[in-house]
């Protein structure tokens, strides 16, 4: 039987998102159809994610539901990379995370009855620019900057499934900017699993010259440049704080910690101490205050002790960040961290708890100093008869209207502060 309804389901960090976004972009030029109820649909496509084992089972859990339909059901992303064995299964049809240019080939030799797997798990160097995609969002245009990285964490096993660190062509990343915003997207992410490894690849870091090249693009728009680890920052950092000034590049700055404790970043194989991290805050503070920074920390890592967690909870409270990636430790299988002693689970949990009561106190306070500022913010989407939109620093700001002002910067005065939003009233 010919295909003709897809049905597609995404987990994970922007650059799956965008994965997808492609994946129903090919979709479409094909001349299928998209489909978001998985019983119309004649193939089903599920992008998967394995950061963390409560993702990994909720996955496995919905692939276990979505195969009772008895219908062919692709499994893509950084699952089959790393779990080929687990996953092969009668009904299942794998597309390695390096292979999603050929969805429509695997379609096809589906419906053929011709589908050979080894043929979707040719670990190419794929160039994810430049390609038919389906934004759900019509005002954001993601664009990923390159693929892999060059840690070696012990905890990570999406590092085995993204593979080592490629950079895409400069000229090929501009091309793809300047088309979304040619497609009317105001807000552009660039992202990675390292923005601040880009060229290291071909011997030397790039990302400030690819910045350049990015802000010289003409029109009115914003950056968000996504997660970058410290010890590739540290080299690049005095012309990158001076890249952030630019008023086209949103004052949010990603970096993620783990753990503050020097002998756990040792333990994990971070590449950097935490003083690193602390100079780097302190270095964009000084020069932009307001900035937001947001930082990843993992909880009761193998061999933390009641030390090691208090110098993560005290270096929270010192820098107060806006947005914490809070995550307790999960043991994944194939990681080096898997096989070391862990920390008792309700320790673990009791931590968790407390650093994230810590957060959410700090961060209540922190916004209550917005409300009555007027700010500056670029509408990107329309929800529940609610505009969202992003101040300057990259905050969250709701509020209504009923004027036409999607894709348009304008002024709102905030009135109400939430953890992880704001309320404002337009200033007429």
């Amino acid at each position: 039987m010919t295909p003709k309804f897809i049905f597609i389901e995404t987990y994970g960090c922007s650059a799956n998102l965008n994965n997808s976004e492609i994946i129903k972009g090919l979709i479409l030029q094909s001349g299928l159809e998209l489909t978001s109820n998985p019983e119309l649909a004649d193939v089903l496509i599920i992008n998967t994610c394995i950061v963390k084992e409560p993702t990994e089972k909720k996955i496995e859990a919905r692939i276990l539901e979505l195969e009772k339909l008895n219908k062919p059901l692709i499994i893509a992303g950084c699952m089959p990379d790393v779990r080929k064995n687990e996953l092969q299964k009668n009904n299942l049809y794998l597309l390695s995370n390096h292979q999603i240019k050929s969805i429509i080939k695997l379609i096809r030799k589906i419906s053929e009855n011709n589908y050979i797997e080894n043929d979707f798990f040719i670990n190419s160097k794929e160039i994810k620019l430049n390609l038919p995609k389906s934004n759900e969002v019509k005002k954001i245009g993601i664009t990923q900057i390159l693929e892999g990285c060059l840690g070696q964490c012990n905890f990570c096993i999406t590092r085995f499934a993204k593979g080592k660190l490629f950079s895409y062509p400069q000229e090929d990343i501009i091309k793809n900017i300047q088309a979304d915003l040619k497609n009317g997207c105001k807000e552009i992410w660039l992202t990675s699993q390292d923005n601040s490894a880009y060229g290291l690849d071909r011997g030397k870091n790039e990302l400030i010259e690819l910045l350049r090249k990015i802000l010289a693009i003409d029109g009115k728009f914003r950056i968000r440049l996504g997660m970058m680890n410290p010890n590739h920052v540290l080299p690049i950092l005095k012309d990158l704080v001076e890249i952030y000034k630019d008023e086209k590049i949103y004052k949010f700055l990603h970096i993620p910690l783990q753990s503050a404790s020097n002998n756990i970043l040792k333990s994990m194989n971070r590449f950097y101490k935490k003083q690193d991290f602390l100079d780097i805050i302190k270095k964009f503070r000084k020069q932009i205050p307001n900035i937001t920074i947001a930082t990843d920390i993992i909880v009761a890592y193998p061999g933390e002790t009641q030390e090691d967690y208090q110098e993560t909870l005290n270096l929270v409270k010192e820098i107060q960040p806006d947005v914490l990636n809070l995550a307790k430790y999960w043991s994944m299988k194939g990681t080096p961290a898997a096989e070391l002693k862990q920390v008792p689970k309700k320790e673990a949990k009791r931590r968790v708890v407390e650093l994230m009561c810590l957060f959410r106190k700090v961060l209540l306070e922190k916004n209550k100093l917005w409300i009555n500022k007027p700010v500056s913010v670029l509408v990107y989407d329309k929800f529940n008869n609610n505009y969202l939109a992003r101040s300057p620093e990259y905050k969250l700001v709701l509020f209504k209207s009923q004027k036409n002002l999607l894709g348009k910067i304008i002024k709102v005065k905030i009135i109400k502060t939430e953890q992880n939003h704001f309320i404002g009233e337009l200033i007429n």
